[in-house]
């Protein structure tokens, strides 16, 4: 049986950010991989697999649109952090406020954010198996077509772990299955699109480093995979 799922997402909004911009909040032109991992993560994770996305389709034209918003203030020593310690401590189980405010106690900023408007993608992904065993060490007959099975009970029940967003929790995101094939991306999104580098993930193994990845979007698809050969090759790797 194919690991394979498809599915769509959408929202009123949607925040990509580039990590390049310092002061200000600007979102990439789509959706990036890691993003599209977080929504699956979001609708079923276990430690067993690893989600892989092999493409992205756009399907609503691509809007910004400005907006102003309050965030805290983290920067040098100004202390509006959770503390490590409080983390810790939540962890072992004991109670400890792990908000932070942004209110006028907490040296709230206001910034401005360019964000996208009305956004709607569809999903291709699969998953790799890293572990086959269940939590009481049993193996299950098919452990590939159980995973896959209770993911797309999840996706068509709208069941998540926890609300997917489109970039920032704010920007909460809607989603469901794909009874046939993508609606075609607009017109505007047809012909081939260089997005430059974009942020594909990031390697948590690997002391939580970034890799980018050169983006090319043609008729509104971007196919991951292809483009990270594509970039492997072009850097040597």
């Amino acid at each position: 049986m194919s690991h394979g799922v498809r599915m769509l997402v959408w929202g009123d909004a949607a925040c990509w950010t580039r990590p390049e911009m310092k002061a200000e909040r600007v979102s990439y032109d789509v959706m990036t991989p890691s993003g599209a991992r977080g929504v699956l993560e979001a609708i079923y994770w276990k430690p067993q697999i690893r989600w892989v996305i092999d493409r992205i389709h756009v399907l609503s034209p691509i809007r910004f649109t400005n907006i102003r918003r309050n965030e805290v203030a983290v920067a040098g020593d100004s202390g509006h952090k959770v503390p490590a310690g409080k983390i810790s401590a939540a962890m072992q189980g004991s109670p400890a406020p792990l908000c932070v405010y942004a209110d006028e106690t907490q040296n709230r900023q206001q910034r401005a954010s360019l964000i996208l408007q009305n956004v709607r993608y569809g999903i291709e992904a699969h998953f790799e198996l890293l572990d086959a065993r269940e939590r009481d060490g049993t193996i299950p007959t098919d452990p590939a077509a159980k995973h896959l099975d209770q993911f797309n009970r999840r996706l068509r029940k709208g069941a998540c772990y926890h609300r997917p967003y489109l970039g920032c929790r704010e920007f909460a995101a809607h989603f469901g299955p794909v009874e046939s094939d993508f609606p075609p991306s607009p017109e505007s999104l047809r012909g081939e699109r260089d997005l430059g580098f974009m942020l594909h993930d990031i390697d948590f193994a690997d002391g939580m480093t970034p890799r980018f990845f050169r983006a090319r979007m043609v008729d509104g698809v971007i196919d991951v995979q292809a483009c990270l050969e594509a970039t492997m090759e072009m850097l040597g790797s």
